[in-house]
């Protein structure tokens, strides 16, 4: 009788209570050893969750959440993790009163929960960090709740939680701190004097405009950063090498050195991202720092019977697209004129002009030759962004000036067949007016800023439209971003 009592003592509202706050704690010891980094407990969850969630499910989020959509997934992942842990707790508590000794179901929560992360995060030495909290708060939880006289002692409950709280806190500055410590250390040399020209030359060309439109070059923080999963991967210019293999006459392996002692260039770049929303603000330049990949390509004499390529990442992302659209291809381990910046792939990335950004592979590791097509990630999901860009003009602000008038502003992209003029109507398409541009960036594929005055009296349907270099005016015909990108021409209604 006495055993039975014990067991159902096990699933008390108590025991949940500290089994949870095991589970919370665990998570964030985690993250006091680790930081933001794929040896977090969650990083390995939150992968496995984004490559189980059907494609349908993902361009359902993408296109009806946006950018906040992953914080679905990583919510989700956060809830495993703590679940987990808290199993743990729940299993050492049952145990210990099961058999009346609380120190072994103690130390049994605190095997399972150590092993559990070394089994998600295939790493021992800093699992203890998730293992010490759990083992401390089963402790806590395995004595008894209740004082003589029966009541709820509340004043632990209250204490235990404010402490699982605070060590939280604690926990949270710890990771921050590994992070920018991380971040600090890495090679940030001074921007050399080639960047520095372009950067000049780029803000020298761009239009003199009053509302919020970003210049034509993007900072790191403004750039836009899509990426398949939360948690980045970590890796040293020491640690790094790419393999071109597959359908070639011989493989060829190139490390980080051998790579930077290649010719070197400085390009102006411009990418956009597939899923964006026909005016949205995924699409930004930089001055990018590497050397040209065809010379690696023709070392490694490619074959193949279908001329196709998979690049893959070492945050294991891939895609697959004609081989010849890296022709002009760029590996890149610079970024205005600093190291690559982890969120954008450091310590390399590959960048294809003209493509669409999900193409643009970051932590590079692989480049694979074909002998016939296979999906990569975003295709197995039913997105078909690695054909080439379509030609936008973006409209980002609506401003009225001083004397008066609105000032329409915004950026015109194409991709490699670059913007010859952008048109402007204020009544809805009836009439349309050039706008001015920026002067062209040197490169083929680079964006260029618009600006347009009118004078407004009420309601005003305002239309934008781009005309690329070729002559070929963009697309009417609206279409959403799923699954080969949004397309048609840019409207908003501006009233004064």
């Amino acid at each position: 009788m006495d055993t039975d009592r014990r067991g159902l003592e096990s699933l008390s509202l108590s025991d949940l209570l500290f089994a949870a706050l095991a589970g919370v704690t665990g998570v964030a010891g985690s993250y006091a050893v680790t930081g933001s980094t794929r040896r977090f407990i969650v990083a390995p969850i939150d992968a496995t969750v984004v490559r189980a969630t059907p494609g349908g499910i993902v361009a359902f989020v993408i296109q009806t959440i946006g950018e906040a959509g992953h914080l679905l997934h990583v919510g989700l992942s956060f809830a495993i993790a703590i679940g987990v842990l808290a199993g743990t707790a729940i299993v050492g508590l049952h145990v210990g009163r099961r058999f009346d000794r609380p120190v072994i179901g103690v130390g049994l929560a605190g095997v399972l929960a150590w092993g559990l992360a070394t089994l998600i995060t295939a790493q021992p030495v800093l699992a203890v960090g998730t293992a010490g909290p759990v083992t401390v708060w089963t402790a806590v939880g395995s004595r008894p709740l209740v004082s003589t006289d029966h009541d709820p002692s509340r004043r632990r409950v209250l204490a235990s939680s404010a402490s699982a709280l605070a060590f939280s806190g604690v926990s949270l500055g710890l990771g921050r701190l590994a992070r920018d410590t991380d971040a600090t250390s890495s090679d940030t040399p001074p921007i050399d004097d080639e960047v520095s020209t372009l950067m000049e030359e780029a803000e020298a060309k761009s239009l003199d405009i009053s509302g919020p439109v970003p210049g034509l070059v993007s900072s790191f923080e403004e750039f836009y950063n899509v990426d398949i999963a939360q948690f980045d991967p970590d890796l040293s210019p020491d640690d790094w090498s790419m393999t071109i293999t597959g359908a070639v006459g011989d493989d060829v392996t190139v490390t980080f050195d051998e790579l930077t002692d290649m010719p070197t260039e400085r390009r102006f770049l411009t990418l956009r991202c597939v899923g964006e929303p026909l005016n949205g603000r995924k699409l930004d330049t930089a001055v990018w720092t590497g050397t040209p990949i065809a010379p690696l390509l023709a070392e490694a004499d490619p074959d193949g019977d279908c001329g196709c390529v998979m690049l893959r990442a070492a945050d294991d992302y891939s895609v697959q697209f004609p081989v010849d659209a890296l022709e002009d291809g760029f590996l890149a381990w610079g970024m205005n004129g600093r190291s690559l910046p982890r969120p954008h792939g450091h310590p390399v990335r590959v960048l294809v002009p003209g493509h669409w950004g999900e193409t643009n592979v970051k932590w590079l590791s692989e480049i694979e030759l074909l002998d016939e097509e296979v999906d990569g990630y975003w295709e197995q999901r039913g997105w078909h962004g690695t054909g080439p860009v379509h030609t936008v003009a973006k409209l980002w602000s609506d401003t009225t000036l001083d004397d008066g008038t609105v000032e329409l502003a915004g950026h015109a992209y194409a991709g490699t067949r670059g913007i010859q003029r952008v048109e402007v109507s204020t009544d809805g398409g009836d009439t349309w007016q050039d706008a001015a541009l920026s002067e062209p960036l040197p490169g083929d594929d680079v964006w260029r800023q618009w600006r347009h005055e009118f004078e407004p009296d009420g309601t005003h349907e305002v239309v934008v439209r781009a005309i690329d270099g070729d002559g070929t005016l963009q697309p009417d015909e609206r279409s959403d971003s799923f699954p080969s990108g949004a397309t048609g021409w840019v409207r908003q209604t501006v009233s004064r």
